[in-house]
């Protein structure tokens, strides 16, 4: 059974005037595994496997958060897990399998776009079944290594969301692809970002331009109150 076996975990905390939703997600398969705790749909930390170690996705501006052997209890839980995973897939043997194409697939910047200015591209995927996808990146027909992917996080109506980042530096005339597999597809969904004209070349003309135009009105102004003032001395 190559699907990954999901066990979700939802608790509810309420006060006056707080509702928070935390959640863990502990999944396993043949070959791979995953353990995540998640607060308020956002990834609070989650074990690497590969590392050997938990990881805290979370922005560097917000106070860090730490889960006090999360590590170890994910190892732990991937053993009842694989346990688990025997046992239905002795039971379900018989039952066809359901998967569910992605829903959506975004490509976007992280930051408005400067030419020569270091970004992130994100390459948002959503409502597919089971988890996870593969999302490869291309940069003008060529690809690109160095993107990293979080692990699959659920949504209310039990299809997943995955997110591919890749570091890049926007220069005029560059196409990028991320190309999104999945069990339910025969062919990969692909979407293109392409860097136009449109990116600004140069931070400073924004404000150059807006200093110009009230420059302009303002010359505009003092001529209006010179010619009313002029109208009004000749009608004394």
């Amino acid at each position: 059974m190559k699907e990954l076996l999901l066990f979700l975990s939802c608790v509810l905390s309420v006060s006056a005037d707080l509702l928070h939703e935390d959640i863990v997600i502990a999944g396993c398969s043949d070959s791979d595994g995953e353990f995540m705790y998640g607060l308020d749909g956002e990834e609070v930390a989650y074990a690497d496997f590969n590392k050997q170690e938990e990881i805290y996705p979370q922005p560097p501006f917000i106070d860090p958060m730490t889960v006090p052997g999360g590590y170890e209890n994910a190892v732990t839980n991937q053993q009842v897990c694989r346990a688990n995973l025997k046992v239905v897939g002795e039971d379900m043997k018989d039952f066809p399998p359901k998967h569910i194409v992605p829903s959506g697939v975004m490509i976007y910047t992280r930051d408005e776009v400067e030419f020569g200015e270091k970004n992130t591209l994100i390459c948002h995927v959503t409502g597919f079944y089971p988890a996870p996808v593969n999302v490869s990146w291309t940069k003008n027909e060529q690809k690109v290594t160095g993107s990293s992917i979080n692990v699959p996080y659920p949504n209310k109506d039990g299809s997943f969301r995955q997110t591919s980042r890749l570091d890049f530096t926007p220069q005029l005339g560059d196409i990028y692809r991320c190309a999104v597999e999945h069990l339910s597809q025969t062919e990969p969904l692909t979407k293109i970002y392409e860097v136009d004209s449109s990116a600004r070349s140069d931070p400073g003309v924004g404000p150059s331009v807006f200093c110009g135009v009230g420059l302009t009105l303002g010359l505009l102004g003092v001529a209006a109150g010179t010619f009313f003032l002029i109208k009004g001395n000749e009608c004394s």
